[in-house]
Parts: C-alpha cells; structure tokens; sequence
C-alpha cells in the first residue's frame, strides 16, 4: 500500500435508534443508525415469511384440492 493516500482510522461510536451502542473503526468519529443487529427483524427471527405460496393461493381461490 502507498504511505500517506489512505484516510485515517479512529475509534467510532455507532448508536442505533433502538439504544444499542457498540464501537468500530472508522473516519468518521460518531455513526448514528435506524437498525442494527439487534433490532432488524432478519436478525431478531421476528420478521413475516410468506405462509402460502402462489400456487397454493390458487388453489384456494378456485378450490381446488
């Protein structure tokens, strides 16, 4: 790596809209966030999956067994 072309790394404060705060490396020295890891429902299990598919609507639509 060329010497002097690279931004300089600093501790950095995350803070998360839901209270969660942890620390990184970054340019920056304070990151404020919407979601993290430990609100976002892909994380947390808590998010919706698709209970039937189209097929299945379709067959219930029309009834068919």
């Amino acid at each position: 790596m060329k010497k002097g072309i690279h931004p300089e790394l600093k501790e950095c404060k995350v803070k998360c809209a839901c209270g969660n705060e942890f620390t990184t490396m970054s340019t920056k020295s304070e990151i404020n966030l919407e979601t993290c890891n430990k609100c976002h429902s892909f994380y947390t299990g808590k998010h919706m999956t698709a209970r039937t598919g189209n097929v299945q609507k379709f067959k219930e639509k029309y009834g068919i067994k």
